[in-house]
């Protein structure tokens, strides 16, 4: 039995195809991290509300979720990196991906520089305690905490295309590394703070959004003088006129993540102005505990990104059939845990944060559902994101996204909190009818017109 359970490990380790090994590996390596990653975050949590208290933690997540749209600015060069960097790796054509490296970085620091500055010019005008409604919650001005959250992300949105190279070269489980080592550090310095200081949003925010930069800056300076080696972004590598062809597909790709945007990260923002911080942090405690389940999705999707660029290249359309098939099933899997998930949602609540924060049945029904619905539009949209064919995704998430904000009100005023999750719930699943059949049409080679673009 030892000689059997022996060989089957070493069979799942070395046969098969080996766009399929590569995937094995680097999603086993991903649980792992992952798995570790989760935990810091789940420690975080309970240890930065004893720091500060729910109220301002929610003011913390508020700004947070705002300052993060700068991630859309970069106008999908990223993603087009991505998928242009894993189409010349699958063709042997490397003599521009040094070059397409180069060009984003310039571009996203020029972004970067220009964002700051434009809204650190603009911002002081406006304010920001009543425009949150967080006016009662706090007897300061948040602007500072606002322009230094901003500072910290943009220094983050510059050094982040190594994420995008990493996981174009089929090692995605290095930046889910990446982004466990800025999680442990933001740990041990809220763990620190609670020590040695009082109380203190902006000390928590400092601290917070200073841990991810110092990480990114060591990554950086690490792959690229190791691994990615050949790769390293120079000044004599830069043309703009090799920008065009990263933004043929990452221009679309930009407007992709506008509106995902506004369908997924304006729920603090809507909750705080309708409903008050305190909100925002319920709501939140309940997506965390929830977004287990995507956080396991997207360990098996992330490599498959990358993987359906190689086969789609190469033609190789029995090997996407076959990996959708898989995906599927494991779909299935993941929609059970979540049942789990939610019947013992009350006991985990009550063992994490005790008697602080309520967190309604009806809010974590709501979120079993979601994660349960975003987790399958993943399937699709990784397999459109690799092949390129963004049409339909594009047009379906502008659309939703529009839609988003009023319903989202409607149904809050109408059924509380958890009437923000109802409302992305309804638009998720639109966009997954059409999703769902756009690929199958593609996987049976029958797509035509728009389904084809």
């Amino acid at each position: 039995m030892l000689t059997s359970f022996k060989s089957k490990a070493q069979n799942f380790w070395t046969v098969g195809h080996e766009r399929t090994l590569k995937l094995k590996k680097n999603i086993i390596y991903s649980f792992l991290i992952k798995g570790a990653s989760v935990l810091v975050g789940f420690v975080v949590i309970p240890l930065t509300i004893h720091y500060i208290n729910a109220g301002q933690y929610g003011i913390w997540l508020t700004i947070s979720s705002m300052v993060s749209w700068i991630n859309t600015f970069d106008i999908g060069l990223s993603n087009g990196l991505r998928n242009k960097m894993a189409h010349s790796l699958a063709l042997n054509e490397t003599e521009n991906i040094a070059r397409y490296i180069s060009t984003t970085y310039a571009i996203l620091f020029l972004i970067a520089a220009v964002t700051f500055l434009l809204f650190f010019l603009t911002g002081s005008f406006f304010d920001w305690n009543q425009m949150l409604n967080i006016k009662n919650a706090v007897n300061y001005d948040i602007w500072p905490i606002i322009i230094l959250t901003l500072g910290a992300f943009c220094v983050q949105f510059f050094l982040q295309p190594v994420n995008s190279v990493l996981t174009a070269s089929h090692q995605p489980f290095k930046a889910s590394l990446i982004a466990l080592f800025g999680q442990v550090l933001t740990l041990v310095v809220i763990y620190l703070l609670t020590v040695f200081t009082k109380g203190s949003l902006f000390l928590l925010v400092a601290g917070v959004s200073a841990s991810p930069v110092i990480v990114f800056l060591i990554a950086n300076f690490y792959f690229f003088n190791t691994s990615l080696k050949s790769y390293k972004p120079k000044f004599r590598y830069i043309d703009l006129s090799s920008a065009r062809s990263l933004l043929n597909t990452g221009g679309i790709f930009f407007f992709i993540q506008v509106g995902a945007i506004v369908l997924f990260q304006t729920d603090n923002i809507l909750i705080s102005r309708n409903l008050g911080p305190q909100d925002v942090t319920v709501f939140n405690l309940a997506y965390k505990y929830f977004s287990l389940i995507q956080v396991i999705f997207v360990i098996i999707l992330t490599p498959y990104w990358s993987a359906f660029t190689d086969a789609y290249a190469k033609k190789d359309m029995i090997w996407i059939r076959e990996s959708i098939g898989k995906t599927r099933q494991q779909w299935l899997y993941i929609s059970g845990l979540a049942v789990v998930l939610l019947a013992g949602s009350p006991l985990f609540y009550r063992a994490w944060i005790g008697n602080t924060v309520h967190i309604p049945f009806q809010l974590s029904l709501a979120m079993t559902v979601y994660v349960m619905t975003t987790t399958w539009q993943g399937i699709y949209s990784s397999a459109l994101n690799g092949i390129g064919k963004l049409r339909i995704q594009l047009i379906l998430v502008i659309s939703t996204a529009l839609l988003n904000i009023p319903l989202s009100i409607y149904l809050i005023a109408r059924v509380g909190l958890y009437g923000t999750v109802l409302a992305n719930i309804i638009l998720v699943v639109i966009i997954n009818i059409f999703l769902t059949y756009q690929v199958n049409l593609i996987m049976k080679e029958k797509e035509k017109g728009i389904w084809a673009k």
